[in-house]
């Protein structure tokens, strides 16, 4: 059976507790705010800041300015040419509508968080600069909507989940497969026991990262690399990592920026797309706010996918479930099984499958409710659908992943506790070096 869904509509889902009943509540929807203007404003209006403004950046941007009551009023970047190209899409967007917004560009982020006029910020930098944003955005107060994977480290991820609740502030990840409606049936169907008990899950996501290899080249003259680099040890520019773009005319990035890909700048696809898949395998399991209890890397004694078994007794494998290894989540219950991905839902029976809805076309991150979801929570003061304890605990099983790889063994590894069993070595990799000024 198969049928592709769309995005139009969502049912609007909450995770709860330890090991994640989920519930379908009708909430965040249409709330008016309890603050979140400045001054003599209309307080129902969510005045946002961007923070990175490359390819997804400026994807976000154009979700965030389609829902009423969003006002963006300044972006940051380290590369003047992205901070020029958004400047332009948003003083074009307001003109369009014949309203007169003032709206400033930053080179440093902080520039921008110490604006008091500012509610929220949309973080979508490169992974290795996240937990120091957003921490700062705690400091100063701001809701953050913070893309995917959460942090760089798992050390980064405690810290970010701290400082999220100590500051009292809402944090939405980009996970926004949780707002997909394919998604949010599989996951529905599963925990009602429709396919049965749960045996295995196929969550694919692709490989991890390998070793930076790229050529140097010239660095341009308005990009920052240093800036751009921060917290990290150095490395050498290549265009890869920053994709070029044009202004006059207007050409946009052909490709995602490389640095996911590469060991030391992001953590490929394992956290790239495990952030994703690996985050509805969780979900669906009862393991939000949890996690494996045994990681095994690839190639150990004959392991062929990088294997995750959790305490309940299910194993999640990061292995393809189709010929055409597609990136999405195969289901399997001792009575059927469900697979899901953004292109199609199939199931075992025709009972497993969702409503239709009508199509909808455009990008995918900006088709889905995601971002509405996002302002509904800063609106009412409530969490949203993915919260950042659930970021958490899903980057934590990305980068478990990447450290079983990195040492080449399995890792026993205990949730509650966010530590190692009996493991100095791989300890040792809950966090890294920074470089010279940076610290969390």
């Amino acid at each position: 059976m198969n049928n592709q869904l769309t995005r139009r509509k969502f049912i609007r889902t909450a995770a709860v507790g330890a090991v994640g009943a989920t519930v379908f509540p009708q909430f965040l929807a249409s709330c008016s705010s309890s603050k979140k203007g400045k001054g003599d404003k209309d307080t129902d209006t969510v005045r946002l800041g961007f923070i990175g403004l490359g390819q997804q950046g400026i994807g976000l941007l154009g979700a965030f300015l389609s829902i009423p009551g969003v006002e963006v009023l300044a972006g940051s970047d380290v590369y003047g040419i992205k901070r020029e190209r958004f400047l332009r899409r948003v003083n074009s967007h307001y003109a369009s509508q014949q309203r007169s917004v003032a709206v400033e560009v930053y080179e440093n982020y902080k520039d921008l968080l110490a604006r008091e006029d500012i509610d929220a910020v949309v973080i979508a930098t490169p992974d290795h600069w996240h937990a120091f944003i957003a921490i700062d955005a705690c400091k100063a107060k701001k809701h953050i909507y913070l893309e995917k994977p959460l942090t760089f480290t798992i050390k980064e991820g405690q810290a970010l989940v701290k400082a999220v609740r100590d500051n009292g502030v809402i944090l939405g990840v980009g996970s926004q497969q949780r707002s997909d409606p394919n998604f949010q049936h599989a996951v529905k169907m599963v925990q009602e026991g429709r396919i049965g008990k749960i045996e295995k899950v196929n969550a694919y996501v692709g490989p991890g990262p390998h070793p930076y290899d790229l050529p140097e080249e010239p660095v341009p003259a308005d990009l920052n690399w240093e800036m751009w680099l921060g917290p990290l040890e150095y490395f050498h520019y290549n265009s890869r990592l920053n994709p070029p773009i044009s202004l006059d005319p207007e050409e946009n990035e052909t490709y995602w920026a490389e640095w996911r890909y590469n060991k030391g700048l992001g953590g490929g696809f394992t956290t790239d797309w495990g952030a994703h898949n690996f985050d509805i395998a969780q979900w669906g399991i009862g393991m939000d706010k949890s996690g494996p209890v045994e990681i095994i890397p690839a190639g150990y004694e004959g392991t062929e996918f990088l294997t995750f078994k959790y305490d309940n007794g299910v194993v999640v494998t990061n292995e393809p479930f189709n010929e055409q290894k597609t990136l999405g989540i195969k289901f399997w219950g001792d009575k059927g099984w469900i697979e899901v991905s953004r292109e199609f839902y199939h199931a075992s029976d025709e009972s497993l499958m969702p409503p239709k809805v009508e199509e909808q076309e455009g990008r995918y991150e900006t088709r889905v409710p995601h971002n509405q979801n996002f302002i509904d929570a800063v609106r009412s003061n409530v969490d949203p659908i993915v919260p950042v304890e659930i970021g958490h605990s899903t980057c934590t099983t990305c980068n478990l992943g990447n450290i079983a790889i990195e040492l080449k063994r399995p890792l026993k590894w205990n949730p509650a506790t966010q530590t190692f069993v009996d493991d100095p070595e791989a300890t040792k990799y809950l966090t890294k070096t920074y470089s010279e000024g940076f610290s969390i």
